[in-house]
């Protein structure tokens, strides 16, 4: 078969890689290139005098990456400014991709194939290099991303509010909070709440909510998309038996009742009430399901707050524990004017040793299975446990799945949509449509 001018240059790069033995022993024991790769900038939305005081000590390990600068980015324009720049050839060298919009910029990335001569990287190597978490970034063709460090869903606690109502330990189990909620939960005379036990229920006022009913439904067996016998990404919300179906409903009612009046056992939050981060800083809350990220802008946002972390509830009876996580990796843009050292990098970068310096700048843990084992102190000891366990979804494309979830939970809560099985089908047909099924 003929190859395009595209598969050529492509096939050139990695031979070239596999010559130098960069991407073999970079991937297996994670060495890099004896030769400077020259000037490579870096882009993503991690904090720029981080990054770059990271990059110094990194330099100084290596002066091959001496010229290697870093350019933080607004999360809130990132996606579209790098999908510009790639456009226009003006983008870096190297972006950081989080796992979720790998679907969403396949266009835009220079993939690492699978196959090939020994320029190729298999699911094997892979998988036995990062947890499972990391999955999203292999695709039908390859990686997309090598993997970097991970920021798991953890569950802050104020230990004085806990303290105030007897409880001495956070729930370890989603079955403790029905008899936690009649307890903490205030309300003024207008029947306004006053003091949550934990913000769940609602979308918009809740930061994550989509992470945390995902988690909910990975949880209890239920599914959200799937990879088909023939390799190819299915939605899969509404399941394909009637226990994943009604696993999707499971998790949906739970999450929902914290913010329906009609059951006191559970219902502490509603949409009039601040944001749940914002609410937990402020001591309006006495539990908080955040990213592991979110620690030091808890503690930035009120300084005497006394609270700890501690791991997201489990369900009772499970066999497996499970969180997720957002994974974030190093991915080559498709139209990179130096793609192997890009890749010498990315590998250089993603290094056992790299990504445990990495992990003690950003406060958040690498996703290495060599790394995880190691014992570590405090609350990173939390965020590697979580990361272990951690499990993700394929997602198409997160903006539009975002609303997906939102149009669901929310005519639950309004009760536009009374039947739980209804508001799951609408979202599943929403969901077919992304897929144009």
């Amino acid at each position: 078969m003929k190859m395009t001018s595209f598969q050529v240059v492509l096939l050139a790069i990695f031979a070239a890689l596999a010559v130098a033995g960069v991407l073999i022993f970079a991937f297996a024991i994670g060495g890099t290139s004896s030769n400077s790769i020259g000037a490579m900038t870096i882009w993503g939305t991690f904090d720029q005098y981080t990054f770059s005081t990271l990059l110094r000590e990194f330099s100084d390990r290596d002066q091959n990456f001496l010229q290697v600068t870093y350019v933080q980015k607004s999360a809130a324009t990132y996606e579209e400014e790098l999908t510009r720049a790639i456009a226009s050839g003006t983008g870096p060298d190297l972006f950081l991709l989080r796992h979720d919009y790998a679907i969403r910029a396949a266009n835009q990335v220079l993939v690492i194939p699978y196959t090939g001569e020994s320029y190729s990287v298999s699911r094997a190597q892979f998988e036995s290099r990062f947890v499972d978490v990391a999955a999203p970034f292999m695709v039908e063709k390859g990686v997309m991303a090598i993997p970097f460090l991970a920021d798991p869903l953890v569950l802050y606690w104020n230990k004085d509010i806990l303290s105030t109502y007897g409880f001495a330990q956070p729930p370890q189990y989603w079955d403790q909070l029905p008899a936690m909620v009649p307890v903490i939960t205030k309300r003024n005379d207008a029947g306004q709440i006053v003091l949550s036990t934990i913000p769940l229920g609602e979308y918009s006022n809740i930061d994550n909510a989509k992470d945390i009913l995902s988690l909910m439904i990975l949880q209890v067996g239920g599914t959200i998309t799937v990879y088909d016998d023939n390799g190819k990404l299915m939605p899969a919300l509404s399941g394909n038996s009637p226990a994943s179906i009604g696993a999707v409903e499971k998790a949906l009612d739970f999450y929902t009742s914290f913010a329906n009046p009609s059951k006191p056992g559970t219902y502490t939050w509603n949409r009039s009430l601040n944001s749940s981060r914002a609410s937990f800083a402020g001591a309006g809350t006495a539990l908080y399901i955040g990213h592991a990220s979110e620690e030091a802008l808890i503690k930035k946002m009120n300084p005497n707050l006394n609270f700890a972390v501690a791991k997201v509830p489990q369900i009772r009876a499970a066999s497996t524990t499970i969180n997720t996580a957002h994974v974030y990796g190093f991915a080559i843009p498709r139209n990179a004017k130096n793609p192997s050292g890009a890749l010498t990098l990315a590998f250089f970068l993603a290094s056992s040793d790299n990504t445990t310096t990495a992990a003690q700048y950003f406060k958040i843990p690498s996703v290495r299975r060599d790394v995880l084992s190691k014992k570590a102190d405090g609350n990173m000891a939390i965020y590697q446990g979580e990361v272990i366990k951690g499990r993700s979804w394929v997602d198409p494309d997160p903006v539009a799945t975002e609303k997906i979830f939102r149009t669901m939970i929310e005519n639950t809560t309004s009760g536009s949509v009374p039947l739980l099985s209804d508001a799951v089908q609408r979202a599943q047909q929403q969901l077919n449509a992304i897929f144009g099924i």
